[in-house]
């Protein structure tokens, strides 16, 4: 039997059928399940080889079918229809398979790609003006579920934050608790402390409105008063100051961003999220203006008569880019060449990935191409893995504003939403009220985390709490209850050791051809090597569909009640093999696995 993934074998053989039929070598190969309603169990595309190999592909599909069946391989027959080869397997084949195949081996297997190649994922880099939202969630899982897809895979994962703790942003809630504040702390108001500064950005935002207005009544334009309103001009006096180390500005600045720090941790801890290294803009800016610094004695930037300093990215397709300002205070992207470069000093890491939302897409694509330029010797292994915006059915969320959806809040919504749920459905009799709490979060949050994965990171979505509990469908949920039948199910079920049945005649029937194809494909669906496997969503996907296939094996085959062993042990064998690989799909999500539910 193969020791790689059935597809992967079969491309093998296909190649070298190709070389003994036609000489020719590293043909271009591409194995698939068959459409939905043709035959068979995998699929080879002829098209890809007719040209080559200088043949129609009806013709090129008959010569290489009866060439695999005579290898007396496992396939038992073969249709060539419109361009593809369908193969069916025999059911000794898949008798042996289910016998061989083994989830532990293929997770080794798995692990043999990353060889300890060191990768550093950073992620969520949260802002200290504001609590973590619905937005950083999508950041936080996606983040987390990539480290683990490596970490399956080998690799020698790092993980990193980069809190963003300094800059104009960081100014507007000081500001306004300085102006508004009356020295209220997030103790003396038992508001947690994220949530607490995050109420002052929101302040400061309807004092610079009320400021423009009044500036537009005196006859300004709204450019003008939006430039001119005291509060904005405020900003960067003060900013100026932090950077001048003023002891005053230094001390709120401290203050305020302890209180977020303390508010980030505790949601942290809740979802069970670590880092490796916590790096803090404030730290890295400076690093940053003397990297500039040498880049300017080396050309790589070039200064304006404003003393301003600039990069020329037009040779890359990008414009010139602003590094650092003419009164020498940094922008976004000084900090970035800081943060970058010490990251590596840190953990000489060989591939370093970037967990960024889609609007940044621009920034990324210059700091690459500038750490590019400079030399660095990490530039080849930068990765940004861009997600869309996750939008509320109300429009898009907007912080400044106060329409974000904060993470803590969600959460408990997902808890009670799941309890609520549980209870509907009957499914909480006999619990104890410590496993009744451990259950609705388990689901509440796996309900979240399933939904924002299940989605192509590229693509923005549309948040609905409500159709993300459902124990039906593509939901985490159903993931969670598909896993938990099968635990109970096979705390009735016995495999009898003695018989050695998997090798006696049973037929396997379509559903379990189905559940054995999705089973045989479960290296490929966790394999990470390039940057285009880069998608947890993948794994959620397959997870599903798993799941889906299961539960049709389950409705159409009496799993227990076979009086044939070799059945019997077969049938149980491949609840075995389902519940494993459910439970490591959705532990690589995040995703805990209820044993009832």
């Amino acid at each position: 039997m193969p020791a790689q993934t059935l597809a992967l074998w079969l491309k093998e053989i296909t190649q070298s059928a190709i070389t003994d039929l036609f000489n020719l070598h590293n043909s271009p190969i591409t194995i698939a399940e068959p459409p939905k309603g043709f035959s068979g169990d995998l699929t080879i595309n002829l098209f890809q080889l007719a040209k080559p190999a200088q043949i129609p592909p009806q013709e090129l599909g008959e010569k290489l079918g009866d060439y695999l069946i005579q290898q007396n391989i496992g396939i038992d027959s073969f249709q060539v229809i419109k361009g593809f080869l369908n193969l069916t397997f025999s059911h000794e084949f898949w008798r042996n398979w289910t016998h061989n195949f083994n989830p532990n081996k293929e997770i080794q297997a798995l692990h043999a790609n990353g060889n300890n190649i060191r990768v550093l994922i950073e992620f969520p880099s949260p802002n200290t003006n504001k609590p973590l939202h619905l937005g950083h969630l999508r950041n936080i899982f996606l983040g987390e579920a990539l480290s683990r897809m490596f970490e399956l895979n080998g690799y020698s994962v790092i993980r990193a934050n980069l809190v963003n703790d300094r800059g104009v942003h960081i100014c507007k809630s000081m500001y306004a608790w300085m102006k508004l504040g009356n020295n209220e702390t997030p103790y003396s108001t038992n508001i947690k402390g994220d949530h607490f500064v995050g109420n002052y950005y929101v302040k400061f935002e309807k004092l610079y409105q009320e400021e423009i207005a009044a500036l537009i009544e005196k006859g300004l334009t709204k450019e003008q008063a939006a430039k001119e309103a005291p509060c904005q001009l405020a900003l960067y006096q003060m900013l100026a100051k932090w950077e001048q180390g003023d002891p005053e500005i230094r001390k709120v600045w401290t203050t305020m961003n302890q209180w977020v720090y303390e508010g980030f941790e505790t949601t942290f801890t809740r979802l069970g999220i670590h880092f490796d290294k916590t790096y803090y803009e404030s730290n890295t800016y400076l690093l940053g203006k003397e990297l500039i610094q040498e880049g300017l004695m080396n050309n790589v930037f070039y200064q304006r008569p404003d003393n301003s300093i600039w990069v020329d990215l037009q040779a890359e397709k990008l414009e010139e880019k602003l590094v650092l300002r003419s009164d020498g205070t940094s922008v976004y992207i000084t900090q970035d060449i800081g943060t970058a470069r010490l990251k590596y000093l840190d953990f000489k890491m060989d591939r370093s990935v970037y967990v960024i939302g889609n609007e940044q897409e621009h920034q990324m694509k210059a700091l690459f191409a500038i750490l590019n330029k400079m030399q660095e010797p990490y530039a080849e292994g930068l990765y940004h893995l861009s997600y869309g915006m996750v939008e509320l059915p109300t429009g898009k969320m907007k912080s400044r504003e106060g329409t974000v959806v904060d993470a803590d809040d969600l959460l408990d919504e997902m808890e009670l939403i799941a309890e609520n749920k549980t209870r509907e459905l009957g499914k909480t009799e006999g619990l104890s009220e410590p496993e009744l709490n451990h259950l609705k979060k388990i689901i509440g949050e796996g309900a979240l985390r399933y939904l924002i994965l299940k989605v192509d990171p590229r693509k923005g979505m549309l948040f609905d709490p409500e159709e993300s509990i459902d124990f039906k469908g593509n939901t985490g949920p159903f993931l969670q209850y598909t896993y938990a039948r099968i635990f109970s199910l096979l705390q009735k079920a016995t495999i009898n050791a003695e018989s050695n049945s998997l090798h006696q005649e049973i037929i396997i029937g379509d559903a379990e051809r189905l559940l054995l194809r999705q089973l045989a494909g479960f290296q490929d669906a966790l394999k990470v090597k390039t940057d285009k496997e880069y998608d947890p969503g993948r794994v959620a996907n397959y997870a599903f569909e798993l799941a889906s296939r299961f539960g049709r094996f389950y409705n159409e085959v009496p799993v227990l009640k076979s009086n044939n062993t070799s059945e019997l042990n077969f049938r149980i064998q491949l609840c075995q093999h389902t519940a494993q690989i459910l439970k490591i799909c959705l532990s690589v999500l995040g995703i805990e696995v209820p044993e009832r539910m």
